[in-house]
């Protein structure tokens, strides 16, 4: 996963600006946002009894998919949370519910110590920045491309940002891998070879056919 110098920076650069965007939100504003993504999600997501989906707990200003994450184990889903086991690993999902031991991990974010091992059939994976062909920016360390390129079957790879995090492009490496949705508050997004396709409108009951639009041979 090696980048060029010059694409190492390049990145580091948007990597600021958008953290500073992120960042610089106010706390109402932030509040509305989030309300408004968790409410596209849950319109259309419903998962079925059993269904692990794999979120993480927010940081420097994220979207925070709790309170989605509590809806869906009140449907019967379990929830997982990632806990890096190893630089240049692979992340590895655990069990979480509210209530379950955790001990701080990377950047002092929580992490299941007792958790069973899942894997996920849905993942929501929070970009700094997404482009028009749904690849994500994310802190620099590869866990996530690791961590995806690693799974069989794939889960359903759901990119959950602010609209400001969009950008036209991260300059993706062969390494890099695409997100199958990606959700803002003002839309969802299906992303396909072509680039995002806005859905709209998301209300419920009005469910999506959740699958990647890529092939193999995109």
């Amino acid at each position: 996963m090696s980048l060029s110098p010059e694409l190492q920076s390049w990145r580091a650069t948007q990597r600021k600006s958008l953290l500073a965007q992120r960042m610089a939100i106010g706390a109402a504003q932030r509040a509305r946002w989030n309300a408004d993504i968790t409410a596209q999600l849950l319109a259309v997501l419903h998962p079925q009894p059993g269904t692990v989906i794999a979120a993480y707990w927010p940081f420097k200003g994220e979207f925070d998919p709790r309170f989605a994450m509590r809806a869906w184990r009140e449907a019967g889903a379990s929830t997982a949370l990632p806990v890096v086991l190893q630089k240049g690993q692979p992340l590895q999902f655990r069990d979480w519910r509210p209530g379950m031991p955790t001990a701080p991990g990377v950047y002092d974010l929580p992490v299941p110590v007792h958790g069973a091992v899942m894997t996920p059939q849905w993942a929501l994976i929070p970009p700094i920045g997404f482009d028009a062909m749904g690849y994500r920016l994310g802190y620099g360390g590869g866990y996530y491309d690791r961590t995806l390129a690693a799974l069989s079957p794939q889960p359903l790879k759901i990119g959950v940002a602010f609209a400001l995090s969009r950008i036209d492009s991260i300059a993706p490496q062969p390494h890099d891998i695409a997100m199958d949705f990606i959700v803002t508050q003002e839309a969802w997004y299906q992303v396909t070879a072509k680039g995002l396709i806005r859905l709209e409108p998301v209300v419920a009951p009005q469910r999506l056919a959740l699958r990647s639009a890529r092939t193999p041979a995109d």
